[in-house]
């Protein structure tokens, strides 16, 4: 799949180069009339390999939603009323960050969701255009992530078990449960760059490319689904209804290793998304919610490259380590996953991310202990996600 989705970017469209040290694939694209007088899009070959074949042509969107209104502020009403928290600003004015795992530690500390996006669009904004002194990853005074991101005091009350959740189908209820997903999401493509960096060195500024990239897109998902809630449901504003942490539960399985984390992280519950989505905007469809159909779309889009992501790097672990990565996949989901990895699958989307099926047919995770980043009750709480196992 030839896609560019990092149109920000300084990137030569002939060249590739880029003023911040990157370089992207690029293919002479052209319209051209046939005999018969129909209009055709020409993409050029890669120069390696043979068969080639074009899967999808789309334009990538970046856009995203304004802040959903807040809530209205009923503090007067009580007598034992905090006091209203000034609001932080988008860059602290003591120490701001200085570079790309800094920003990330930051980011992920950050509690107030709307804040951590527009923190994740500032930093983004910084590294792709070279403001930012470095990645930081090979610095010995780098900070270290959290193990557990904090969140508002609402959100904390409401935080749950999976398996408490309830199973209720209502569009308010599923566009909750996927913005908390997405929360969770901004935070995990920040923490596979900040805890996994200064501990892999030779990490090449492409895999920071990617994983901002991917940070950036969690962020739009949020921003658009809590404006979908805030439309069709003022009065059930983010953070008013139940929540689980199941998907970080789940990394935090994998913090000893960076092939883990892909493979658990993005190659299984990502993965999972691709296959669940399609069912998730059919729902909405036949609601007649055009206005979310058109936002889970443009996730599920956005979802496939995420999985190509997770592919990429991990074959590249792979590639460094000399073993297969099919097989070594396998291993990490055996040990890092309890159960089977479930159908039906979305078999051609995983293809264009390059899931092909020896990854994942006739898989079952085989991990024991308390901590299972498969088990029922986790599985329970990812049914109404779309990166979840449902």
């Amino acid at each position: 799949m030839d896609s560019n989705p990092c149109p920000r970017y300084d990137f030569d469209l002939r060249t590739g180069h880029s003023e911040t040290g990157l370089k992207a694939c690029t293919y002479a694209t052209d319209i051209r009339t046939s005999d018969d007088g129909e209009e055709h899009i020409w993409v050029e070959t890669p120069e390696a390999g043979t068969g080639w074949r074009l899967v999808e042509f789309r334009p990538v969107s970046e856009e995203f939603a304004d802040p959903p209104p807040s809530p209205p502020d009923l503090s007067h009403l009580s007598i034992s009323s905090p006091v209203p928290k000034e609001p932080e600003p988008v860059v602290p004015s003591e120490k701001p960050p200085s570079t790309l795992i800094q920003w990330a530690v930051l980011i992920l500390n950050t509690a107030d969701p709307m804040l951590k996006v527009q923190r994740t669009r500032h930093a983004v904004q910084m590294f792709r255009t070279g403001q930012l002194k470095s990645i930081g990853h090979r610095s010995s005074t780098a900070p270290r992530p959290p193990d557990v991101p904090p969140r508002e005091d609402l959100y904390a009350r409401n935080t749950v078990n999976p398996e408490k959740m309830a199973r209720r189908k209502n569009r308010a209820v599923m566009l909750h449960a996927l913005a908390n997903i997405e929360q969770w999401a901004i935070d995990l493509a920040w923490d596979i760059i900040a805890r996994y960096g200064p501990s892999h060195s030779d990490l090449p500024p492409a895999f920071f490319a990617d994983f901002t990239k991917m940070a950036l897109d969690e962020s739009k998902h949020f921003s658009l689904l809590t404006a979908r809630l805030a439309a069709i449901s003022p009065s059930t504003p983010y953070g008013s209804l139940p929540v689980h942490a199941g998907l970080w539960e789940s990394a935090q399985v994998t913090f000893a290793s960076l092939r883990a984390r892909l493979a658990i992280i993005h190659l299984v519950h990502e993965a999972r998304g691709l296959d669940v989505n399609p069912g998730t905007i059919e729902k909405f469809r036949r609601g007649g919610d055009a206005e979310s159909v058109q936002v889970l779309e443009t996730i599920h889009h956005d979802e496939v490259t995420h999985v190509t992501t997770g592919h990429r790097w991990f074959t590249w672990i792979c590639a460094k380590e000399g073993v297969d990565p099919v097989q070594a996949f396998r291993e990490e989901v055996k040990r890092g996953w309890r159960g089977d990895v479930k159908g039906p699958f979305n078999a051609a989307d995983r293809e264009k991310a390059g899931l092909t099926p020896e990854f994942y047919e006739n898989l079952k995770g085989e991990m024991v202990g308390d901590c299972a980043a498969g088990d029922k009750e986790m599985q329970a709480g990812f049914a109404v996600g779309y990166e979840g196992a449902g």
